[in-house]
């Protein structure tokens, strides 16, 4: 206990590794505090959508005639809560839509509109806690531990402490592990803050913190495996500085454009364009060619599929579900594209330690591509159970009642998404 209290002390003296585990602090806590702030964002964007649900589907019932009107009118939410990880790892949750409202439209261009980016795997995080995990804290444990020897040989009193009786237990172990420890606690003492103002369960929460410990470890030996070579401290400062820039970024980087290269994914916006293009030319193809086409798929609809001379809902939600159709190559193309990039890059993970732990982090967090392509998923069933329930009115020529609009089909962030996806 004495030797710890003594290189606690020894490091609480040492103004530029005091300074560099406070501003690893500070970071740690800035990161907690920045993905907190989104996670609060994105709760009460969901809140606010579902609470003025309401009252659109009461303005809209107001003036609707028919199923028709309501499936073309009925925009409908669907929505993906963050986890109670989120905030430590934001993953793709910034650059996908968390929240949609859809219709019985056709559904392509409606996820892929407002896409700016793939949502590919990043190797690169956002600024949050994984990020401050994998880029900035090994910074941190080369400043402190690249002259752990170095320094003693470089002041003259290497030979007189390891001449010591029990020096590698007594004091180099001691003195490593105060050092880590310090950084450990710096990343730990905010996540756990954040973890339980997200009301993160503890299970869970052990598995982030054993992440977190599980980089310091992995960067720990590479730095004591470089620090003991016997080389001058600036040596081994340069050497692992290197490491880290390679391990960090310059391969990663590398490693994701030959992943990107290797694995085509259609563009999402084109992907859109493509849908649009195809069901806006359906006004002007035979309205027997589109009814025949639907009718394939649908043959349950068959005995109600006449077409008055005039406009007809039916008609136009029957060349709404072919323009999905018309693109429905691409679209699993996209999916299976970025599943697929998503894949070799999990699998780069195992000869990048670094960027496989964030992958784990992400994975974790519930905000890496999977989960991604797992909520798309969800929202797809969701809207086959959601047109489907209008195709029942619209065939049928049931009258129409207020009550159609009050139940339609809700979704549910619960749901699997396995069954009845377009």
């Amino acid at each position: 206990m004495n030797n710890v209290i003594r290189e606690m002390w020894m490091l609480g003296r040492n103004r530029a590794s005091l300074a560099a585990l406070v501003l690893l602090a500070v970071f740690a806590a800035a990161g907690v505090a920045i993905g907190l702030a989104n996670v609060a964002r994105d709760s009460a964007m969901i809140e606010r959508m579902l609470a003025g649900q309401p009252a659109e589907e009461q303005a809209v019932a107001g003036f609707v005639e028919d199923a028709g009107y309501g499936a073309y009118y009925g925009f409908q939410p669907v929505w993906d809560p963050p986890s109670d990880l989120a905030f430590a790892a934001l993953g793709n949750r910034d650059i996908a839509p968390a929240i949609l409202r859809v219709r019985s439209l056709s559904l392509e261009a409606q996820l892929y509109e407002n896409e700016s980016a793939n949502p590919e795997l990043s190797l690169a995080g956002r600024f949050d806690l994984v990020f401050i995990t994998i880029y900035i804290a090994p910074l941190v444990l080369i400043a402190l531990l690249h002259d752990v020897w170095s320094g003693e040989r470089e002041a003259g009193r290497l030979f007189m402490l390891s001449s010591l009786p029990g020096a590698r237990r007594r004091l180099w172990a001691v003195r490593i592990a105060v050092r880590i420890a310090g950084v450990l606690a710096a990343l730990l003492i905010p996540f756990a803050v954040g973890a339980i103002l997200a009301g993160t369960a503890l299970p869970r929460m052990l598995a982030f913190g054993g992440l977190i410990m599980l980089a310091c470890l992995f960067w720990s030996v590479v730095i004591l495996l470089v620090a003991r070579r016997g080389a001058s401290s600036v040596v081994n400062a340069a050497t692992l500085a290197s490491i880290w820039f390679a391990l960090t970024l310059v391969v990663p980087a590398a490693a994701n454009l030959a992943i990107n290269a290797s694995v085509p994914v259609p563009d999402g916006a084109e992907l859109a364009r493509e849908n649009r293009e195809f069901v806006h030319g359906a006004w002007d193809r035979p309205r027997e060619q589109t009814m025949d086409a639907f009718l394939a798929l649908y043959p349950q609809h068959a005995a109600g599929s006449a077409l008055p001379p005039t406009f007809h809902y039916k008609w136009y939600f029957a060349f709404q579900h072919l323009g999905d159709l018309h693109v429905a190559e691409q679209s699993q193309a996209y999916r299976d594209g970025i599943a697929g990039r998503a894949a070799y890059a999990r699998a780069a993970g195992w000869l990048l330690p670094p960027a496989g732990i964030a992958q784990a982090m992400t994975a974790l967090a519930g905000t890496d591509v999977t989960a991604q392509l797992e909520f798309q998923q969800r929202i797809r069933a969701y809207h086959t159970r959601l047109r489907e329930y209008y195709y029942d009115y619209l065939f049928s020529e049931r009258p129409f009642d207020v009550s159609i609009l009050a139940n339609v089909p809700r979704f549910d962030p619960a749901d699997d998404g396995d069954a009845g996806a377009d």
